[in-house]
């Protein structure tokens, strides 16, 4: 894969911006967390603010060969019952991305299925979902690179399209058991600090999903803080592609407003393949599941809204994006 350069932020509009906000608050931080969002964006896009958000959810669909194990509360055939929702327009992620007026896309880059009757649906499938990580690598370096660079072109095909904002929501049973996995690898984490119950399992299945991730860490030995070999060995084809979504966004000085858990961890991936890419990153709010606060906090990134979430598939990042929509009405009407 070629090396991608990620600009720098435009420190002179993050001033321009700040001035701005001072001069509409006499008494200063009158807006709190909204104000550093339309600084951070203004720093990202270096351009003028627009009057409304263009915004793209990427939704990256992978299956994990470790989900027949039972780690999940949902068959792995939910995977392609909840995408067959999403073209109909009746999943959560999909009625919540209509309210935030934002377009989804959704890819499968590695799932278990058949999906060639849904024409909707943008076909880059990488593989057939990953191996089981408990066993070996779930999947070698050539197909973690190509799944990468879809992410890669479907961030571009968006800002081609004039989408000024992406986001990022995934799909795939057993993605929390790869995320648990991804960021004990990468932090150096026990897994009794990164494994959560995911699709609400009970203590039955939250004692498979702990050995599972124990198994695979084993097994594998991933290199503490190497996103790449971590990716290889214990990652899933939706984590990778929402990775590529971020570096190639940033490359093209981009925000991306990134959802839960599952999706921090693609976005910790992003983080150590390109730490530069962190400065494009917004965080939309912080999950119930407990490894997400540990990663947001090792990439230094404050969630806009705390509602108690696990959902995924965009849904926080859906609401976040209303808030910054309103940030940005906010400041455009009263600078003027």
């Amino acid at each position: 894969m070629e090396k991608i350069v990620i600009p720098a932020l435009d420190e002179d509009r993050a001033q321009e911006v700040r001035r701005g906000w001072q001069t509409v608050n006499k008494f200063g931080k009158d807006l709190g967390k909204l104000e550093e969002m339309v600084v951070q964006y203004a720093a990202m896009t270096g351009a003028e603010l627009p009057q409304k958000l263009r915004s793209a959810m990427v939704l990256m669909c992978g299956d994990h060969g470790i989900a027949k194990y039972g780690v999940s509360a949902y068959p792995q055939e939910v995977t392609r019952q909840m995408i067959n929702g999403y073209m109909r327009e009746t999943a959560g992620a999909t009625v919540l991305a209509r309210h935030a007026r934002a377009d989804v896309y959704v890819c499968d880059v590695g799932t278990a299925f058949d999906l060639s009757d849904l024409d909707r649906v943008y076909h880059k499938k990488v593989a057939w979902g990953t191996n089981d990580f408990t066993q070996g690598p779930a999947m070698s370096r050539e197909q973690a690179e190509a799944a990468l660079q879809v992410g890669i072109e479907m961030a571009d095909m968006c800002i081609d399209k004039g989408y000024n904002l992406l986001y990022t929501g995934e799909m795939g049973i057993g993605n929390t058991t790869s995320t648990a996995a991804i960021a004990s690898a990468f932090m150096g984490l026990d897994p009794l600090l990164t494994v959560g119950r995911g699709s609400g399992i009970n203590d039955e299945r939250m004692k498979i999903k702990r050995q599972v991730v124990i198994d695979g860490l084993a097994q594998n030995k991933p290199v503490e803080g190497d996103a790449m070999d971590v990716l290889c060995k214990v990652g899933g084809y939706d984590h990778a592609g929402l990775a590529g979504v971020i570096i190639g966004a940033a490359r093209r000085r981009v925000p991306t407003m990134v959802d839960g858990v599952n999706a921090t961890a693609a976005a910790l991936l992003a983080y150590g393949l390109y730490p530069e890419s962190r400065d494009y990153m917004l965080c939309s709010h912080l999950s119930s599941d407990i490894s997400h606060k540990k990663m947001l906090e090792i990439m230094r990134l404050t969630p806009i809204v705390d509602a108690g979430m696990r959902l995924g598939e965009g849904t926080g990042a859906s609401l976040a994006i209303v808030v910054l929509q309103a940030a940005l009405d906010v400041y455009n009407t009263l600078s003027r």
